[in-house]
């Protein structure tokens, strides 16, 4: 990075082992996969922006707000590649990053610049406006109206009565409420499981009434096999899931 840490345009740039030029080529670059995101020191760029937002003269909350936005997706990339993998990989794996997660955080950052764009533009704006802090002068006080002429302090009592009620009822139709939890669900997979040592996921949700109690039960399902209680296995896409017992006998 240059002294003044921007180009002839005023925009941020860096110099790195594996880059130099301007921030926004360097994030374009890593979002195309044509330089990896580990070669690139996320808290050496992130000196670098400091360091020149404090002698930048031009500096934007559209530059800022993109820059925050950028560094976020590149952690998130940088993480997802360091994150243990599973032994096979496909070709999507191998090379790191989903094609379509980094499609789609390019839509997001498009997003995000165009919404710093707009927020600038309102607070640019907004900056022209200056309240009036001193009243009327006295010789033109005769003029304005008296606003508060006709009202009395019981009727701001009554305003203020009507504002602070709470509501009579409250409409709770559309909340479901929770009938079926966690800790039944394991019981009576657990029990199930337990007499008979294997059976369809269809067969041990043949008792539930409703819908959220397959889904609840489902859930049990995958915490016991994450406890290692149970195996799963399923013959082909949206087949039968077998479900077999592995815990010890209730």
């Amino acid at each position: 990075m240059s002294d003044e840490g921007a180009d002839a345009g005023g925009r941020f740039t860096v110099e790195l082992p594996v880059f130099e030029g301007p921030f926004r080529l360097l994030a374009d670059l890593i979002l195309e996969q044509k330089v990896d995101v580990c070669d690139v020191s996320i808290g050496r760029v992130t000196d670098l922006f400091l360091s020149y937002s404090k002698r930048a003269e031009n500096w934007t909350l559209e530059e800022a707000t993109w820059f925050l936005a950028v560094c976020a997706v590149l952690l998130e990339l940088k993480v997802g590649r360091l994150m243990p993998r599973p032994d096979v990989m496909d070709e999507e794996d191998m090379l790191g990053v989903s094609p379509d997660l980094v499609y789609a955080r390019s839509l997001e950052l498009a997003a995000v610049r165009q919404v710093a764009g707009d927020l600038a533009r309102v607070m640019e704006t907004e900056a022209l406006h200056h309240t009036r802090d001193a009243g009327p002068p006295p010789e033109f006080a005769h003029l304005y109206p008296d606003v508060l002429e006709r009202v009395s302090a019981q009727d701001l009592a009554g305003i203020a009565a009507t504002l602070l009620r709470p509501p009579p009822s409250l409409d709770l139709y559309h909340v479901t409420p929770i009938r079926y939890s966690m800790e039944d669900a394991v019981s009576a997979v657990t029990d199930a499981l337990g007499r008979l040592g294997r059976a369809s996921f269809r067969d041990l949700v043949a008792d539930c009434e409703e819908r959220i109690h397959v889904v609840v039960r489902f859930l049990a399902l995958l915490e016991l096999y994450r406890e290692g209680k149970v195996g799963l296995a399923q013959a082909e896409t949206f087949g039968e899931i077998d479900v077999e017992w592995r815990g010890r006998e209730r």
